[in-house]
């Protein structure tokens, strides 16, 4: 099928047509955009098309952007294959991200991974809106380059997701504590309610608002998992290990009868719950930050790493060219309460900022 379009439409490519892949596709062909899909399986590649999920079957060699949404332990040969293929921004959504950032060292690459999921699998359960409110990871190198960089965050906030960078080891520290590790809990409390309810046929029509909620997560392709828990062992295994020790504390609590103990845990997690940060979402709450970019690599995804050591939300960010030389001005958005902190910290990277409050 030909690629042929209208020039001043936007090109993408999407490898992969999964749940995530299938909804990137769906969101950018909803804002306009001449959208190329690919998969493994043919016949899923051609209903997409037939779907309007996707303009074309192939790949587009002068998209803007590719993103390739495919098992993780697949990424690093479908992103090379890309780079190769194309001539623009290439992206992965994997939830892993050491690997393959190790392994990709074209700086036209960032890796990423959307912080977002759906019960359903595949084309069906394809949402342009699954993106809208949802955080994206992405992990920039040292040497990432400020445009690709730029470019690619503008695409993906168009999609409504806030977008944090942080180190690729970090990412899968971290997301073996939020995400992979709740899903095996998950998995885990499933299965013992399932073996419960042979004993107990009504256990699971019991199951109220709260075991639904905790275990949802667990009605996921159980198949990528497997490839998750290989590319991510070791955060993995730590993140369980602490897990287990404390429901080990919890339970020593309780059979002990130790309230006081108890009480203390089950508070600290209460706090840290509503503390939980936020997205910024009331303008007058804002501060425009205007941050010149200095004339180094990876200046601009260093804003966005110091944003998220932090805890400093940004709620835009653009770049701003200066017409009198080839450098830009970084121009962010963040929490008015959090301003001076995050100019503290861009200082002291050696940035020159400057904070406005929005009235």
């Amino acid at each position: 099928m030909s690629n042929e379009v209208n020039p001043t439409v936007r090109r993408a490519n999407v490898v992969g047509l999964g749940l995530i892949g299938g909804s990137i596709a769906r969101a950018l062909h909803d804002r306009g955009w001449h959208v190329t899909g690919s998969d493994e399986d043919e016949a899923i590649a051609a209903d997409a098309v037939a779907r309007s999920f996707t303009d074309a079957v192939g790949t587009d060699p002068d998209a803007e952007i590719t993103f390739v949404a495919v098992p993780v332990l697949a990424g690093v040969d479908a992103v090379k294959a890309a780079l190769h293929d194309t001539n623009g921004i290439v992206t992965d959504v994997g939830s892993v991200k050491a690997p393959i950032c190790a392994a990709i060292t074209d700086p036209r690459f960032v890796g990423g991974h959307p912080m977002a999921g759906s019960e359903r699998d595949g084309l069906d359960g394809a949402d342009p809106e699954l993106f809208n409110s949802a955080i994206w990871v992405l992990t920039p190198d040292d040497d990432a380059d400020d445009l690709v960089f730029t470019d690619l965050t503008a695409i993906i906030t168009s999609l409504g997701s806030e977008v944090v960078a942080i180190d690729p080891a970090r990412h899968d520290e971290v997301v073996a504590v939020v995400s992979h590790v709740p899903h095996l809990t998950a998995a885990s409390l499933m299965g013992v309610a399932a073996d419960r309810s042979i004993q107990h046929a009504a256990m699971l029509r019991l199951a109220a608002g709260g075991f639904r909620d905790m275990t949802r997560v667990a009605s996921g392709r159980p198949d990528i998992w497997l490839d998750i828990c290989t590319e991510n062992r070791s955060a993995i295994v730590a993140a369980l290990t602490h897990l287990i020790d404390e429901l080990g504390q919890v339970r020593s609590a309780i059979d002990d009868g130790d309230q006081e103990r108890l009480l203390d845990r089950l508070s600290r997690a209460r706090t840290a719950r509503q503390n939980l940060p936020s997205r910024v979402v009331d303008p007058e709450s804002l501060a425009e930050v205007r941050i010149p970019i200095p004339d180094r690599m990876g200046a601009a995804a260093e804003v966005f790493t110091l944003a998220a050591e932090l805890s400093v939300n940004i709620a835009n960010f653009e770049v701003v060219h200066v017409a009198e030389s080839n450098r830009g001005i970084a121009v962010v958005l963040v929490d008015l309460t959090h301003a001076e902190v995050f100019r503290g910290g861009l200082i002291a990277r050696g940035f020159r900022p400057s904070v406005q409050a929005l009235t």
